[in-house]
């Protein structure tokens, strides 16, 4: 009925004689469909479009011409409607397509995400508020009706729930008021009030001629199309106001800026200084918003209203029409790839965005990734490098706690000399981290009589230990039960033992060493949202706070000018990951989470309690040589020619059937592309081999560093076919092995 073919973007449709335009759809499909435009109806590439789709109606993006040579007009369906919103950029739906060719993901998959906010296609309803009416009339005034009349006087005309909210009363005092005659019923603007924009000359505060001069050199970049720069510079030497000139740049330049962070949820003393720096905030786009707000978000991005965004790694596929800078802060972060349905990676996707709008990218870290490394040295980007802390501060010292000569007491986590720090810094009022990355009370439970773990029902996961709620959780999948009174498996009653610490059980240990001190537990089981996270930090900063504890949520950012003493409580834990980035994930979390300590004139400590301190990283750590860890890291991914020196994919089968399972996996490796530039490793049960109910085999593409990944899956695959129960999954530089 309708003619398929690849997704493809165009400069401009042809003239309108056929009349057939190629639209594509948000759904899991490779290929844009065929549609018939009315001869009243102009469309153009990018325009959103509702189309008939079976018996109903969807929308979808006009993706350039149709197909001539296809079916014939008469058996085309028409186009209903073009929606009331700026077109879709060109630069977004060529990121679409190349993200689909790079990922092998279905064209449409990929454009759900550039339409997350289908209501946002619709201009917003009108909005009633009101204001304080010209003649007061004569009205009983309670407390209530007084507040009211206090907080619009004078004022702008407002929402009734803002007015409400305002003066502390319910929306039928309002009602009520203006029923009377005391307010006036007036329209408001549909996406509300006007917003303040940032200002690029508002005074910031001063740098140093370190960071005057790459802040400089940043800002000149935003004039010179394409770039990648690294800004690698120590932790607290000030890069986000080094960056900050070249958003200034941009904004002078009429350009809209995106920034990019891991954790939008602690972005709070960004937010600060950005509003300090422009005058203003930015616009914030992360799951956590509510749908009205995002979709205000949206529209004012589309209609080049909102300047300056910072956003998860979602935000990448907003529709800006006039962007002109991009900052990936944090680029070695492992959050910014996104392991579910459409496999990418945040941070290579913003280069391609950068190369596709021939605008600058700036990559920012203290720890850059490898692969970034390697792309400097290569030349393909730029680098520049703030070797010192702003303000005088000293980096902190880094001591390696040995456990084995140092053990805690029996049921006790932290070694006699961590113990001992954390009481002088105490006495001294100063700060301290403790961190572990591990949440919960214990990562595993079993029976003291059988032996016998709790494990998920649906995962080949542990459960863990939430003392504080009472509950079992698998931290894969979401399952939670009560902790049983009789083991599952025996049906000994009272047996059942946490194992092992998790941050609650932690806190115990603390509680009990120091009773006086004020402790704060920080996860992201405690901290959900924007608003909690900056409860906490304005916290920490009052010094409302003597001890923090918590995983790694507290290791990305943060300045805390009492905070002196940093204790990582096992520092092995992220070793034994078994993949090849363990020892890279590892060296950068725990550099990150030491940065914490000392960030002004106090000096700062860190103690990494360990039972392997002859390890490289525990040893580069200690000696504060990162650059010579990444040159023995480089050697050996190099040696064995691993990413960034050759080339990974993944493939993943998964499915509720595990004999079809087996034989979809068995099939692909029978069919493995196998020769002197590439081999596949598997097919292996995953180390998750259950997830949400779903048996899980894997395999592994290896291959050199120019061979054609995409081509080579796209006939690998083609040649098998599996059940459709069975899912498999491509992900194209793959960075779990779960």
């Amino acid at each position: 009925m309708l003619k398929r073919h690849a997704s493809s973007t165009e400069p401009a449709l042809k003239p309108n004689a056929a009349r057939r335009v190629a639209v594509l759809l948000p759904l899991p499909l490779g290929m844009a469909y065929d549609y018939r435009q009315s001869a009243d109806m102009e469309l153009t590439p990018g325009d959103f479009v509702s189309v008939p789709l079976g018996r109903r109606q969807t929308v979808g993006v006009v993706w350039g011409d149709g197909d001539p040579a296809g079916i014939e007009e008469s058996r085309l369906k028409d186009v209903t409607a073009r929606l009331d919103c700026p077109a879709m950029p060109d630069e977004t739906r060529r990121l679409v397509d190349w993200v689909s060719r790079y990922t092998l993901s279905p064209a449409g998959a990929v454009l759900r995400m550039a339409m997350s906010i289908p209501e946002a296609l619709e201009p917003a309803p009108p909005r009633a508020g009101y204001m304080l009416a010209e003649e007061m009339p004569d009205v009983r005034l309670t407390s209530a009706r007084k507040r009211v009349l206090e907080a619009i006087a004078g004022g702008p005309a407002r929402g009734a729930a803002e007015l409400a909210r305002e003066a502390a009363v319910s929306s039928g005092v309002i009602t009520g008021l203006a029923n009377a005659g005391a307010l006036t019923r007036v329209a408001l603007p549909a996406d509300g009030a006007p917003v303040a924009e940032p200002d690029p000359d508002n005074a910031g505060p001063g740098l140093s001629d370190e960071q005057k001069d790459a802040g400089d050199r940043l800002a000149a970049a935003v004039a010179d199309g394409f770039s990648v720069t690294l800004l690698d510079g120590v932790t607290g030497a000030g890069k986000t106001e080094v960056y900050f000139e070249a958003v200034a740049a941009a904004l002078r330049a009429g350009k809209q800026v995106l920034v990019l962070v891991p954790e939008i949820a602690l972005t709070g003393q960004w937010l600060t200084r950005f509003t300090r720096r422009f005058g203003a905030e930015p616009e914030v786009w992360h799951s956590d918003l509510a749908r009205g707000r995002r979709r205000r978000c949206w529209r004012r991005i589309a209609e080049g209203r909102a300047r300056v965004v910072v956003g998860a790694r979602s935000a990448l596929f907003l529709p800006f029409p006039e962007l002109g800078l991009i900052v990936v802060d944090e680029e070695h972060d492992s959050s910014y790839k996104q392991e579910d349905g459409v496999i990418y990676h945040a941070r290579d996707m913003a280069v391609v965005r950068a190369r596709l709008g021939e605008i600058p990218a700036i990559l920012v870290s203290a720890t850059p990734a490898l692969e970034t490394i390697v792309n400097v040295e290569l030349g393909r980007y730029r680098r520049l490098h703030l070797p010192t802390r702003h303000g005088g501060a000293e980096l902190p010292s880094v001591e390696l706690v040995d456990m084995r000569r140092n053990p805690p007491p029996r049921q006790r986590w932290l070694a006699p000399p961590l113990v001992t720090a954390l009481k002088e810094t105490l006495e001294a009022g100063e700060q301290s981290l403790l961190f572990l990355n591990r949440r919960g009370y214990a990562p595993l439970t079993l029976c003291r009589a059988c032996g016998h773990r709790l494990q998920c029902p649906n995962c080949t996961a542990w459960l863990v230990e939430h003392r504080f709620t009472g509950k079992l959780q698998c931290h894969h999948c979401g399952y939670a039960t009560g902790l049983p009174k009789e083991c599952p498996e025996c049906g000994a009653e009272d047996k059942m033992a946490a194992c092992g610490p998790g941050v609650e059980r932690l806190a115990e240990e603390i509680v009990a060493l120091f009773p006086e001190a004020r402790l704060s537990l920080i996860t992201s089981d405690t901290v959900r949202g924007p608003e909690a996270a900056a409860a906490f930090i304005e916290a920490i900063a009052n010094h409302e706070i003597d001890i923090i504890l918590g995983t790694q949520i507290v290791a990305k950012g943060h300045h805390f000018p009492m905070l002196t003493l940093v204790g990582v409580v096992d520092a092995d834990l992220g070793l034994m990951g078994g993949d090849l980035r363990a020892s890279e994930r590892t060296f950068q979390l725990l550099h990150q989470v030491s940065g914490r300590a000392g960030r002004e004139e106090r000096p700062g400590r860190v103690m990494l309690q360990t039972y392997h301190p002859d390890h490289p990283v525990m040893q580069a750590l200690a000696e504060g040589a990162r650059d010579r860890f990444l040159e023995e890291e480089a050697a050996m991914r190099r040696d064995g020619g691993w990413p960034p020196f050759g080339r990974l994919a993944a493939l993943i089968v998964s499915g509720r059937d595990e004999a079809d399972v087996d034989a979809a996996a068995n099939a692909l490796g029978r069919a493995a592309p196998n020769n002197r530039d590439m081999r596949v490793l598997g097919p292996a049960p995953a180390p998750l081999a259950m997830l949400r109910g779903r048996h899980r085999r894997r395999l592994l593409l290896k291959a050199t560093r120019d061979t054609d990944m995409q081509k080579a899956l796209r006939q690998w695959l083609s040649r098998v076919r599996w059940p459709s129960g069975v899912r498999v999954q491509v992900d194209v530089d793959p960075y779990s092995f779960l």
